[in-house]
């Protein structure tokens, strides 16, 4: 490929795009890369880094309650100052940019600032410069949506929250997937009054219903309103000021008041100004490019990972596309990946932890299940009273008794779903769960002492 500029050509500086370039140039290849904004995507600069931060600091307000029944005076009135938060937030998304900047220049990568198109098969164009390649990956990710509704100016989406100037004494959260509440445990942990309104009757319905329920139930002890069954009709303000109060009309006939209105309510491929169908790539109705299981487009040596094709909308699945593209183009090949089994967390308040299939899904695949329930206070909540319950559940198929799905509602969540991840891929028995001592006292040791299935 020594006729092009470069062996590869990386559109997008997030997950996949850095992780690809990085791989492919400590390959050998020749590599470059174009990022118009911060390095890091939404998972560094917009989502996951940010997002974990903020819901450590929620996290306090429960914690200082609790320190009171193991003895604890915290002397004087707890306050929490919001600018603090966000500068010391963005100070660890400018170091992570960073580093990101770092890695790129370690594996020999030509970073080029500016907004990349495609032109044709193996033709790059950011801001004017034309750049050859033998392989071009596009790894632009996505973005949030906002619904087409009157007064959707008003709100924001969840690349706005992290860059609030103040926290909202009101906020309206409008979705009922893992965004939605995520950010709603966020700002009510925080002092906000919050409502989050869901057009459905279950949260996260993709995921196995017992934990939607289960959370509604916690999210609310909690103090959030959960209005079911109903959406955002109109907004309406006397101006667009980040603290101006907002008239919120719902379609069940209710009006809110909300200084903020958050929408979760989805995301979008980023693929509208690439120039992608006119160099032959397929999209899909919903603009993501349509990929093989090489990643290849309809243009094969056009690639696609991360978010952009639309898949598995989660960062480590970015990172493990983008090695088997490396792997293939550049390599042996030896790398594949699996959809199955990818383990989640949702760090809503209480996290959720899942892995495998839900108990729907399991019925449908194999017929007879048998499931596993318990929920519980954990020991951390005795003393100090704390409401807050622990929920988990397995999913077993009743004819091998393998472990088809584990699912948690509770503190630490996606640390415990870590570990049982590993065993639902090495195929584990319901048995062999059953042979495993637990430790004691933790609430994971649960998952290894259920013995008797629900009816």
């Amino acid at each position: 490929m020594s006729q092009y500029d470069y062996d590869l050509y990386t559109i997008g500086g997030g997950s996949g795009g850095v992780r690809a370039a990085r791989f492919a140039g400590q390959a050998g290849a020749r590599v470059g890369l174009a990022e118009k904004g911060d390095l890091g995507g939404t998972c560094v600069n917009v989502g996951c880094i940010p997002k974990k931060l903020m819901s450590y600091s929620a996290h306090f307000h429960s914690d200082f309650a609790d320190a009171a029944g193991y003895g604890w005076t915290l002397d004087g009135q707890q306050r929490f100052d919001w600018t603090t938060l966000i500068a010391n937030k963005d100070r660890e998304i400018a170091h992570l940019n960073d580093i990101y900047k770092r890695l790129l220049d370690g594996a020999n990568v030509d970073l080029h600032r500016g907004f990349a198109t495609v032109e044709d098969a193996h033709t790059v164009n950011v801001d004017g410069k034309r750049f050859t390649a033998g392989h071009i990956l596009v790894a632009t990710g996505g973005h949030p949506d906002k619904p087409a509704i009157p007064g959707a100016g008003f709100g924001i989406t969840s690349d706005d929250f992290f860059h609030l100037k103040a926290l909202p004494k009101r906020a309206v959260v409008l979705g009922g997937g893992y965004i939605a509440v995520e950010l709603a445990s966020i700002l009510n942990g925080l002092g906000s009054q919050v409502t989050l309104v869901y057009r459905r009757e279950r949260l996260l319905r993709t995921m196995d219903a017992d934990l939607g329920v289960f959370l509604a139930d916690e999210m609310a002890k909690k103090g959030i309103r959960l209005v079911f069954d109903a959406n955002i009709e109109a907004i309406s303000a006397q101006d667009g000021g980040e603290q101006t109060a907002k008239d919120v009309r719902l379609t069940n006939g209710e009006t809110l008041q909300a200084e903020c209105v958050l929408f979760a309510t989805g995301r979008t491929p980023n693929t509208g100004k690439l120039g992608l169908e006119q160099a032959g790539v397929t999209l899909e109705k919903n603009g993501a490019i349509k990929v093989n299981d090489d990643f290849e487009s309809s243009v094969p040596s056009i690639l696609a990972v991360g978010d952009v094709i639309d898949r598995v909308a989660l960062t480590p699945v970015a990172l493990a596309e983008a090695m088997v593209v490396v792997a293939r183009l550049f390599g042996r090949g030896e790398r594949k990946i699996s959809y199955q089994n990818i383990p989640t967390a949702v760090f809503s308040h209480p996290n959720i932890g899942t892995v495998g299939l839900t108990e729907e899904e399991a019925r449908k695949q194999v017929g007879e299940v048998k499931i596993f329930k318990t929920d519980f206070k954990p020991l951390k909540n005795t003393l100090s009273r704390n409401t807050e319950r622990t929920f988990m559940k397995l999913v077993v198929d009743a004819g091998s008794d393998r472990v088809l799905g584990v699912h948690m509602v509770g503190g630490d969540a996606g640390e415990v779903i870590q570990g049982f991840a590993v065993a639902l891929q090495c195929g584990a028995t319901k048995a062999q769960f059953d042979m495993t001592i637990g430790i004691h006292p933790t609430s994971a040791e649960e998952f290894v002492t259920m013995r008797t299935p629900v009816a």
